[in-house]
């Protein structure tokens, strides 16, 4: 039964208001435990292709039994867990984050702060990208075995390092570039188009052991960093610019990411 207080308001006993919190907080674990369910289906399938593909080639191809099974499926469900909260943390976060700056920056209205922090953006997000870290650690051990600079420690992260910023002042200038585009409309074809050729001029005078790293770094800038932040920004700035149309206008500034980093390095190879 319930009860009443002094000032004749009823009040639920204890016990009843404990069981209604328990089914409350059972309902709100069953929701959470569903929608990870869906995010783990989810990449699921998206890891299904390379999986498939491993395993066929593994046992059917090569007849071979991996060498460390119990090692490979944890891996994958590290993998699994890690693409399903990557994606979830997108959504959350990044998208979110990267569109309403660049909204404010849009209401702000101050192009030269707009291209700072399009700069900027596009220089740390890209220093810290795992895969530029890994080829440039790789491309200095490369150099220096092939006497392009001397076989020390000190020489390598050197060699590393600048190969790092190199790419990362790249994809920054490469940001710069696209946002202006976006705000004057200027046709992404042609600009596209007129980078390739200045790629090309580049690569007839760069030294041959430069040009292989240079054409893989603009692909390595376009990773899990680079990418939600910068297409964010392009598609809030588009949005937020009367006249700009997000799908027309907003997408490309990968485009310009993944090219800016070859004529760089290729830059780089013939001063070092």
């Amino acid at each position: 039964m319930t009860r009443s207080d002094a000032t004749g308001s009823r009040t639920i006993p204890p016990s009843i208001g404990y069981v209604l919190g328990t089914i409350g907080y059972v309902l709100r674990t069953v929701t959470w435990l569903r929608s990870l369910l869906r995010f783990l289906s989810g990449s699921a399938r998206d890891l299904a292709p390379i999986v498939l593909v491993i395993a066929l080639f593994q046992g059917v191809v090569l007849r071979q039994p991996f060498p460390d099974l119990g090692g490979a499926l944890f891996g994958l469900v590290m993998v699994l867990f890690g693409l399903a909260f990557f994606v979830r943390g997108l959504d959350l976060g990044l998208f979110p984050l990267g569109e309403s700056m660049a909204h404010a920056f849009a209401r702000k209205g101050s192009l030269g702060w707009l291209m700072a922090f399009s700069f900027a953006l596009g220089f740390g997000t890209t220093v810290a990208e795992p895969a530029l870290i890994a080829i440039a650690q790789e491309a200095s051990e490369v150099a220096a075995l092939g006497g392009a600079i001397a076989d020390e420690a000190a020489a390598r992260e050197r060699y590393a390092l600048g190969l790092r910023l190199t790419v990362a002042v790249a994809v920054g200038v490469a940001l710069v570039i696209g946002v202006f585009r976006i705000l004057t409309g200027w046709p992404i074809h042609l600009m596209i188009a007129g980078g390739y050729v200045i790629v090309i001029v580049l690569t007839t005078f760069a030294p041959e052991e430069i040009i292989g790293i240079a054409y893989d770094s603009g692909g390595v800038t376009t990773s899990t960093i680079t990418v939600p932040l910068v297409t964010a920004l392009g598609v809030g700035l588009a949005s937020s610019i009367e006249g700009r149309h997000p799908v027309l206008d907003g997408f490309g500034l990968i485009a310009f990411a993944s090219l800016t980093p070859i004529a760089f390095v290729l830059c780089y190879g013939m001063l070092i």
